[in-house]
């Protein structure tokens, strides 16, 4: 894998084509509380491109162009938490978004699991590690805390599409885009404190 730590920003002149794939780690899982730390990129090349983000001020502009592009398709594991964190910190709002989590709970029936590391390892077929999802990513970061990060995106892209392939035989695309409209409601519902299920009796 080839992983660039950044601190702040991206570079200015950076091209990732137009389909990237997007993780991010925090401090907690509490938005109100825990604040944003990194947010990785892979264009899909064994590439990971870390920023280390200033948690003072949060100014990224080069960063924010490129999650406010419309044009880019974005790829998440569990879009709706990472989604969260990147509007109340960067204060952006980002379109054209696919979700690996929702994909398999939408079309992998035969499994309970749908973590990244059962999609990693039933379409890639490698045993990534996630020792280091609970670790500090607020300081000085380990080689270890890179590669855990660069295996959060790197694999991304190839389980999109094996994913929508699925999703498209079996005749459920068109349920996962309707989901996908829905994201941005459901982040804006967590940012208002609504995080029970609206729809329940």
């Amino acid at each position: 894998m080839d992983i660039k730590l950044h601190k702040n920003d991206l570079p200015k002149d950076l091209d990732f084509g137009n389909k990237i794939a997007i993780d991010c780690e925090f401090m907690g899982l509490n938005f109100l509380r825990d604040k944003l730390c990194l947010v990785q990129i892979s264009a899909g090349n064994s590439d990971a491109h870390i920023i280390q983000l200033d948690r003072t001020k949060y100014e990224a502009p080069n960063l924010k162009k490129i999650l406010s592009n419309k044009s880019i398709i974005k790829i998440f594991h569990y879009a709706r938490a990472d989604l969260v964190f990147i509007k109340k910190y960067l204060n952006i709002d980002i379109d054209n978004v696919e979700d690996t989590k929702l994909q398999s709970k939408l079309i992998r029936k035969y499994t309970d699991k749908h973590g990244l590391k059962d999609l990693v390892k039933e379409f890639v077929g490698i045993d990534i590690s996630k020792q280091y999802q609970s670790s500090d990513f607020g300081g000085e970061l380990s080689s270890a805390q890179l590669k855990y990060c660069a295996h959060d995106v790197v694999f991304l892209h190839k389980i999109n599409d094996a994913l929508n392939k699925m999703l498209k035989r079996e005749n459920r695309i068109n349920l996962y885009k309707d989901c996908l409209r829905y994201l941005n409601t459901r982040v804006n519902l967590d940012l208002e404190g609504f995080q029970d299920d609206i729809w329940a009796h």
